[in-house]
């Protein structure tokens, strides 16, 4: 049985037992663990589209997307921390086994310790996340409007925020 179904598995027999303490749940194994392991990703996806798909159930503060050593292409699994542990049980219950970028996502708790040597993959991703682009729009007379735009990230997470430097609200 495939790693997805057994995990719905021990979800629904808690369920069907009425299991409603937090530390009967199988999830209490995992209580001091805020990172979780996603595997089956669509490798064209980047750390970027992960979060989008992951902030849902609460705030990342940490993603490595592991990638291949010498092409840098992603090998399809990642390990992202969660702010709040409790976040880690919402993802596992309701992203295990759905189908993200046209492959089904394995989601399960996990014991991650990142490794020191990842420090030079985080920099270069939060510096790529601060870098300026320009955004072209479409306005209703056909026109294109190019903005410029920083992509801001928060030092800690690497989650990308997005401003507008040239505000089109200034004049009003």
């Amino acid at each position: 049985m495939s790693q997805s179904r057994n995990i719905q598995k021990i979800n629904n027999a808690e369920l069907e037992a009425g299991v409603l303490k937090p530390e009967l749940s199988w999830h209490n194994d995992y209580r001091d663990q805020a990172y979780i392991f996603i595997g089956g990703l669509n490798r064209e996806l980047t750390e970027g589209d992960i979060l989008t798909v992951f902030a849902q159930y609460g705030v990342p503060v940490d993603i490595f997307l592991v990638r291949d050593k010498h092409t840098g292409d992603s090998k399809g699994f990642a390990y992202l921390k969660y702010e709040d542990q409790r976040s880690t049980v919402l993802a596992v219950d309701n992203l295990n086994g759905v189908s993200v970028a046209g492959r089904k996502l394995q989601v399960d708790h996990v014991f991650f310790e990142p490794r020191d040597d990842n420090n030079g993959y985080r920099e270069a991703v939060r510096e790529e996340l601060k870098k300026d682009f320009i955004v072209e729009t479409e306005t209703t007379s056909n026109k294109s409007v190019k903005s410029k735009k920083r992509r801001v990230a928060d030092v800690n997470t690497g989650v990308k925020i997005t401003d507008d430097l040239e505000d089109p609200m200034a004049n009003f």
